[in-house]
């Protein structure tokens, strides 16, 4: 009799599991614990935000709603995205369960196992470990921490990116602003990079989800990054996914879009069906006064902060850190301060450390791919009282050391 394999694929079995939940996982529940482990800001969703989604409940939105979200929500997106960039149409626009379902949909839209996809890197586990869920080989641009400055920063060796794009690349994978660096990419070497896959045929996939979360920049111009979709015609080979849960304090609501050639519009209409079949309809209500209504809450968030990440920032550059042996560049968006501990090679037992000993909750390098080996990634999303309060427990703890 021949026997059934009862295990899962191996494309499966070989994912990492997120190292960021195991060390969280040894923490919650714990009330001493300083949580600053996910990317998560610690203000709940505003009022005005909530009480659409309560109206919506109210009058029964409760039913199924298009795969690709509601026309309403779409055209706001649509009106959103072009006034930060080109103009866009909603036939463009697709509403998703998420940010990181979009990113799902866009591998089962594209990759073919064997497909060849390049990701800067560190990164968010869950784009590292997409692509491998459809049975793509992913290889990675490591950024590199640059010291040869009065502050620090992480930087990309552009000639060792395109070199990475080889003809038989499906895809090249971007976040910036980047978690867990903060590092942003700026206009010219977009035009490069965008330019280079126009030539080769090769799919460029934005995650885009931190845009509006940029400091440093100058009074009076927009406050976002800068993207391809402000040079990349809307019908090309350019993808853009984003989510409501940094910029309007979304997180639980789990809600998101993509902006995508509408070539591509019919079939990602299928894999939505196949995946979630739609975004709740209360939850989209509240998306459209969001995107309508939420330029107060994003101004807010940036105001925040950046006071956090300049007082971060300047609290781990004081001798006591430095002798210690910690890099921390400022980091030019996002929500995280991703700093170097030189002499450290097991972030994740230092994490757990951290929390054991120090009730601190900070994230382990290890976690954004090997090339994050060594740093720690501390969300900066609090008031600076929480912070002030995770430093001295920092400090104390590197004392003991």
């Amino acid at each position: 009799m021949k026997r059934h394999d009862t295990l899962s694929r191996p494309a499966v079995q070989s994912l990492v599991a997120s190292r960021i939940r195991e060390v969280a996982n040894a923490g919650m529940g714990r009330s001493d614990v300083l949580p600053f482990w996910f990317g998560e800001p610690d203000e709940v969703t505003p009022d005005f935000i909530r009480e659409a989604a309560k109206a919506a409940l109210d009058t029964g939105d409760t039913f199924y709603t298009h795969n690709l979200g509601i026309p309403a929500l779409r055209e706001a997106l649509a009106c959103y995205v072009s006034e930060l960039h080109q103009p866009v149409t909603a036939d463009h626009i697709a509403v998703t369960s998420s940010g990181v379902s979009a990113l799902m949909l866009v591998a089962q839209l594209l990759l073919n196992p064997g497909d060849r996809v390049v990701i800067v890197t560190p990164l968010w586990p869950n784009l590292i470990e997409i692509p491998k869920i459809l049975g793509a080989e992913v290889v990675s641009v490591p950024l590199q921490l640059s010291t040869q400055r009065t502050d620090p920063i992480w930087e990309l060796d552009l000639d060792q990116l395109l070199d990475a794009l080889t003809p038989n690349t499906k895809a090249l994978l971007i976040n910036s602003p980047n978690n867990p660096t903060g590092w942003t990419m700026q206009r010219a070497q977009q035009q490069i990079v965008l330019d280079y896959c126009r030539k080769h045929g090769i799919w460029l996939l934005a995650d885009d989800v931190y845009e509006r979360l940029v400091y440093d920049v100058p009074v009076g111009t927009r406050t976002c990054a800068p993207s391809f979709l402000d040079i990349a015609d809307t019908n090309e080979r350019v993808v853009s996914t984003n989510s409501f849960s940094k910029s309007w304090l979304m997180t639980g609501w789990r809600l998101g879009w993509m902006q995508v050639p509408t070539s591509l519009m019919a079939d990602l209409g299928k894999l939505i069906e196949y995946n979630t079949s739609c975004a709740p309809g209360f939850v989209q209500q509240a998306g459209i006064v969001a995107v309508e209504r939420g330029k107060d809450i994003v101004a807010h968030s940036i105001a925040r902060y950046t006071e956090a990440r300049n007082y971060l920032y300047e609290q781990l550059s004081r001798p006591v850190f430095r002798e210690a042996g910690i890099v921390a560049p400022r980091p030019a968006g996002a929500m995280y301060l991703f700093f170097r501990i030189e002499g450290e090679t097991d972030s994740l037992a230092l994490c757990k450390r951290l929390v054991s000993e120090a009730g601190l909750g900070l994230a382990p390098g290890s976690a954004f791919g090997p090339e994050g080996e060594g740093a720690i990634r501390w969300c900066f999303a609090s008031t600076i009282e929480r912070l002030a309060l995770g430093v001295q427990r920092l400090e104390d703890f590197i004392g003991k050391r």
